[in-house]
């Protein structure tokens, strides 16, 4: 029929003008990240999690990292946040533990629905938690760790400390330079955080042409250390570097002391310095620590007094140390890396504010990272525990 073809415009206009119409009431929203629900992030709150020894024998070291980021989130906070969001944090318990670390920082990202993990602790609990992270592209600021395999700079790993190879090249230098010590030992913690120290003190031997002269080895989470004593003190060390968290150093030192072995003792910044010297009370006058943060009762760091004043409105009762110093940093660096990735927060964006970040000065804590870089800081700083149980810094 000859009205058929006109009847099919007519039903082909209609249907297009009821698309357009649809399509007016029904708007496509813009297709960036603008409208990205990103976890953790509110109109006035960021939440972030952390899974720390909070028990056991390395509790001392979450507990302090605990302190130290949440001095530095009320800090922030009591200003108004970071574009008018508070920052939190909610913890959970893994006693140094890579197991626990999983289940921990999965029960984060999936049921607390944090934004990032932060202040972690332990080269063996990262091992097992930076996995996760990776593959849920979250970032793993500041673990409580100068373990290697966290500088890769593909993962989402931020941080804020120097590495192990950097604390114990600067033992043998000045073991080697300063006191002119050639015969050094070394006890470690017989996993991923002890090997990761052994090889550090071994590469920075080699570097010099000489070897270690004897080798002892403890389980992670004991004092069991009177067998690696036994062992390295036959090969008489002028010096012994250990790479244990507190209480297994003290101890080990302790029964040094009581066998009468008249060696330099040594160890790292993991170890808990505040933690260490009430453990070893009088007997840790003359040990040496390296550690990767400045002094905390500095008079000349804008950055030490800052930190003492948020650690007092914080915790009146808090008394400041090493560990919890570190942590208000982390707690700042974070700070810093939230403002410079905006109001338009997502994961993605705060990766990229630390890739883009070439230099960021803390108040006298100085912080450079790279597009190939995620560590901000390379500073070692040596120190002596003295009179009273108190920290000498040492040049």
């Amino acid at each position: 029929m000859k009205g058929e073809p006109i009847r099919r415009v007519i039903s082909c206009g209609l249907v297009l003008l009821g698309l357009s119409m649809l399509a007016q009431e029904t708007p496509v929203p813009p297709d960036d990240e603008s409208t990205e629900v990103v976890p953790g992030v509110s109109d006035d709150q960021i939440l972030f999690g952390q899974s720390a020894a909070f028990e056991g024998p390395a509790a001392a070291l979450g507990r302090g990292m605990n302190l130290g980021i949440k001095a530095a989130f009320s800090e922030v906070n009591t200003t108004g946040g970071v574009y008018g969001r508070e920052l939190k944090l909610v913890q959970r318990n893994d006693g140094y533990e890579p197991e626990l670390a999983i289940v921990n920082s999965r029960s984060l990202l999936e049921e607390d629905q944090v934004f990032a993990l932060i202040g972690g602790v332990g080269t063996p609990t990262s091992r097992a938690a930076l996995p996760i992270a990776d593959a849920a592209k979250v970032p793993y600021i500041a673990p409580f760790t100068g373990a290697g395999f966290l500088r890769d700079s593909s993962s989402y790993s931020v941080n804020l400390r120097a590495s192990y190879d950097q604390e114990t090249r600067r033992i043998v230098e000045y073991l080697t330079d300063t006191l002119d010590v050639t015969r050094i030992a070394v006890v470690y913690q017989n996993d991923s955080y002890g090997q990761v120290g052994l090889q550090g003190v071994q590469k920075a031997m080699d570097a010099i042409g000489r070897e270690l002269v004897g080798i002892g080895a403890y389980p992670r989470n004991t004092k069991a250390v009177k067998t690696a004593l036994l062992d390295v003190a036959k090969t008489d060390p002028e010096a012994i570097v250990i790479i244990g968290a507190y209480a297994p150093t003290a101890e080990f030192i302790l029964w040094a002391r009581k066998l009468g072995l008249d060696s330099v003792f040594f160890t790292i910044s993991f170890v808990g310095s505040q933690a260490l010297a009430s453990a070893l009370g009088e007997q840790g006058k003359g040990v040496y620590v390296t550690q990767v943060v400045p002094t905390p009762d500095s008079k000349e760091l804008l950055i030490a007094w800052q930190y003492r004043e948020a650690l007092r409105k914080y915790d009146p009762l808090a008394e400041m140390g090493f560990v919890s110093f570190e942590g208000y940093l982390a707690g700042r660096m974070t700070i810093s890396l939230l403002e410079e990735a905006g109001r338009e927060l997502t994961r993605a964006k705060f990766m990229e504010a630390m890739r883009n970040m070439t230099f960021d000065d803390l108040d006298g804590f100085s912080l450079q990272f790279g597009e190939t870089d995620n560590q901000g800081s390379d500073q070692v700083f040596l120190t002596m525990i003295g009179d009273d149980q108190t920290y000498q810094a040492v040049q």
